[in-house]
């Protein structure tokens, strides 16, 4: 299990699980609004990391310069990174 510190965003921290070849196993948010972080974690789950980085990367909330799904990409880039370590 990878554990995410967010950062400018309603949610505190970001647990997730990837598969030895790179696939999103589980996501879990803690805070932010419910209905949205599970909803992108249901989403992403099954998907190749790098797709969802992609995907995610960049997304803003009102005038925040970042997101729940911007802090996501940021947390699977780091588990990538740790992974192949």
């Amino acid at each position: 299990m990878f554990s995410y510190k967010t950062k400018g965003v309603c949610s505190t921290k970001i647990e997730l699980q990837l598969s030895e070849d790179g696939t999103v196993e589980s996501v879990a948010f803690t805070g932010g609004c419910n209905g949205n972080t599970q909803g992108v974690s249901r989403l992403v789950v099954g998907m190749k990391a790098e797709e969802a980085i992609s995907r995610l990367k960049g997304i803003k909330c009102g005038f925040k310069t970042t997101s729940c799904p911007d802090q996501l990409s940021k947390a699977l880039e780091l588990a990538l990174a740790e992974q192949k370590k």
